[in-house]
C-alpha cells in the first residue's frame, strides 16, 4: 500500500506539472515581423543555454497564415520536459501600412495627437499615474513639435527670402515657402522614423480606446477565435496570452472578446494567464473618452478565475511602475475582482553591472528587456518563465523562494517535491 500510495503521490504531482504551454504573443507597435522576433528568441536562447543547466530546442518559424506565425521550442532537465507552442500575432502588415504614408500626414497626426491629449486633460492624467512615463511622452511630443517648428521656420526664411529679398511675386514665394517646408520633413523622415513610429502607435491607440473602428478590431477578432479554438482543444497545461508594451491592449482586448464568444472560456480547459509586460495600457484607458479601453479593463477585472500577472519595472519609462492597472485607471468596482498579481521585474539582477550602466540610458532597449533572457541566473528569466516546468502565476507569486531550487532539483534529477510545490495550481 505504501508503494501505491507513493505512485499515486507522484502521479498527482506530475499533473500539476507544466508539461505543454501554449503561448499567444502579442508585440507591441513594431514594423518588425515575425521572422525578426524569431531571430530574437533564437539569440536569447543561445543566451539562455550558456547561463542556466537547462537544455533547450527551438524549432524553425511556420508561417501560418496572415494573422499568425509560429515556432515551437522545448526545454528540459533530468527531471522535467516542457514543449511550447508559441503563436506569433502579425500586426507588422498593418503597422508598416500606417506608417507608408507622407510626412505630411505623420504630422497632422502627430499634431492631433498631441493637442488631444492637452485638451482632454489626458496628458496630466498620465503624469499623475506616472510621472516618469509622462516625461517620456512630452519628450516625444517636444522633439516633434521641434521638427516641426524647423520646418515652419525654414520654409518661412526661403519665401522671405523670395519675396523681399529677390523682389519676387507674394505668391511664389509663398509656393517656395511650403515646398522648402515639405522638403524638410521628408529629409527628417528617416532621422526620425521611430518618432513617425510613435505617433502612429497613438493615433491608432487613441481610436480603438475610443470605440472607433480600426485594423486592431480585425486583429482582436482573429486572435480571440485562435484562443477559443486552443482551449476547447484542451491540449495545453497552461494557456498564456502575453502582451508586451503595446501589446497589452490588444492581448486583453482578445481576451475579453474570447470570453464573448464562449463565456465558460475560463471554467474549463487549460487554465488561462494573462502576461501584460511593461505594459501602456494605463495611458489609453487614461483618456476621458477611452471607454472601450475601460470595458476591457472591467471586464477582465471582474473575472475572478482569471490568472492576471503584470510585470512592471521602475528602470523602465515606457511603463506604469507600481500602479495597479485597474484601479490606477480610475474602475472603482464592488465585489470579487482579479486582482492582478504585481511583479517589479529588478532589470539590475538580469545583467553584469557594467552593461546595465550602458542599458539603463537605452530607453527602447530596457523596454525590451522583459522578453529577453538574462546574462545571469536571476528570478525573472522570459525563456524560463513562458518554457519552465512552473505555472506562471505560481511562479510570479513566490519566485523568490522557488525558482533556483526547482531549477536545481531538477537537474539533479532527484528531489521532485520543490518542483511540485513551485507548479501546484492555486
Amino acid at each position: 500500500m505504501d508503494g501505491l500510495a507513493r505512485e499515486r503521490a507522484e502521479s498527482q504531482r506530475e499533473s500539476r506539472t507544466v508539461r505543454r504551454r501554449h503561448v499567444i504573443y502579442v508585440q507591441g507597435y513594431d514594423p518588425r515581423g515575425a521572422e525578426a522576433y524569431h531571430q530574437l528568441f533564437r539569440r536569447e536562447s543561445d543566451r539562455f543555454r550558456r547561463k542556466w543547466p537547462v537544455g533547450l530546442t527551438l524549432h524553425k518559424l511556420e508561417a501560418e497564415s496572415e494573422e499568425f506565425a509560429r515556432w515551437r521550442f522545448d526545454t528540459q532537465t533530468p527531471a522535467w520536459h516542457v514543449a511550447t507552442i508559441y503563436d506569433f500575432l502579425r500586426l507588422e502588415p498593418r503597422i508598416r501600412s500606417d506608417m507608408a504614408g507622407p510626412m505630411t500626414t505623420h504630422a497632422l497626426r502627430g499634431l492631433g495627437w498631441i493637442a488631444d491629449d492637452l485638451v482632454s486633460g489626458t496628458a496630466f492624467r498620465i503624469f499623475r499615474a506616472s510621472w516618469r512615463f509622462g516625461a517620456h511622452l512630452l519628450y516625444i511630443q517636444v522633439v516633434l513639435l521641434a521638427c516641426l517648428a524647423v520646418a515652419a521656420l525654414a520654409g518661412a526664411a526661403a519665401g522671405w527670402a523670395i519675396s523681399h529679398a529677390l523682389g519676387w511675386p507674394t505668391l511664389v514665394g509663398v509656393v517656395t515657402a511650403l515646398v522648402v517646408a515639405l522638403a524638410v520633413l521628408l529629409a527628417l523622415r528617416r532621422p526620425f522614423i521611430r518618432y513617425v513610429q510613435i505617433v502612429n502607435c497613438w493615433v491608432t491607440l487613441r481610436r480603438f480606446g475610443r470605440g472607433e473602428a480600426t485594423w486592431i478590431d480585425q486583429i482582436v477578432e482573429a486572435a480571440a477565435r485562435r484562443l477559443v479554438s486552443v482551449a476547447q482543444a484542451n491540449e495545453a497545461d497552461e494557456l498564456v496570452v502575453v502582451g508586451h508594451s503595446t501589446g497589452s491592449v490588444i492581448a486583453m482586448a482578445l481576451i475579453a472578446r474570447a470570453l464573448e464568444l464562449d463565456p465558460e472560456l475560463l471554467r474549463r480547459g487549460p487554465r488561462l494567464v494573462l502576461l501584460t509586460l511593461g505594459a501602456v495600457m494605463p495611458a489609453v484607458a487614461l483618456h476621458p473618452a477611452a471607454e472601450r479601453m475601460r470595458e476591457v479593463v472591467r471586464r477582465l477585472a471582474v473575472e475572478p478565475t482569471l490568472a492576471w500577472v503584470d510585470c512592471q519595472s521602475r528602470k523602465d519609462i515606457m511603463n506604469f511602475s507600481h500602479l495597479d492597472p485597474v484601479e490606477g485607471v480610475g474602475l472603482r468596482l464592488d465585489g470579487e475582482r482579479c486582482k492582478p498579481l504585481i511583479w517589479q521585474v529588478r532589470f539590475s539582477d538580469m545583467v553584469s553591472p557594467e552593461y546595465y550602466r550602458h542599458l539603463r540610458w537605452s530607453f527602447f532597449r530596457m523596454h525590451f528587456q522583459y522578453i529577453m533572457a538574462s546574462d545571469r541566473p536571476s528570478l525573472y528569466d522570459y525563456i524560463l518563465l513562458v518554457g519552465g516546468p512552473a505555472t506562471i502565476p505560481e511562479w510570479a507569486a513566490r519566485h523568490d523562494e522557488l525558482s533556483f531550487a526547482f531549477i536545481r532539483n531538477g537537474t539533479a534529477g532527484g528531489e521532485t517535491d520543490a518542483i511540485a510545490g513551485a507548479t501546484s495550481r492555486p
